[in-house]
């Protein structure tokens, strides 16, 4: 699993270095500033989770575990549904989208305790 999840958060890092010159070059005149805000907001948390992924990578060779890997997997998720509702919210303006973008900051969270845990375990 080490393997895994430091390849899906190397690919997640890429893609938010990606999709963080796309918002700069190609949405800035495209975008009113609130929702370029919002596309950035996401960037940035999907790096931050990509980085993680890294630790999860590590961790999991290091403390290899079934809360390390839950950890891994929760993160994955949160990007999905964090990054990814306010990359679809910012680019539609659906605003029923940013409902469920709590579910990967929830996701997140979990991911971090999971993590912690494993650990200390």
């Amino acid at each position: 699993m080490d393997r895994f999840f430091f390849i899906i958060g190397s690919l997640s890092a890429f893609l938010a270095v990606a999709l963080g010159a796309f918002a700069a070059h190609g949405l800035r005149s495209k975008l009113e500033p609130e929702m370029l805000n919002v596309f950035e907001v996401g960037v940035r948390y999907q790096m931050y989770h990509a980085l993680a992924l890294l630790a999860v990578a590590w961790a999991s060779a290091r403390w290899p575990g079934s809360s390390i890997n839950a950890a891994g997997w929760l993160f994955i998720a949160g990007t999905i549904i964090f990054s990814g509702s306010l990359y679809l919210l910012s680019l539609t303006g659906i605003r029923w989208l940013g409902a469920i973008t709590p579910i990967g900051g929830l996701a997140f969270l979990l991911g971090w305790l999971l993590l912690a845990w494993g650990a200390w375990r």
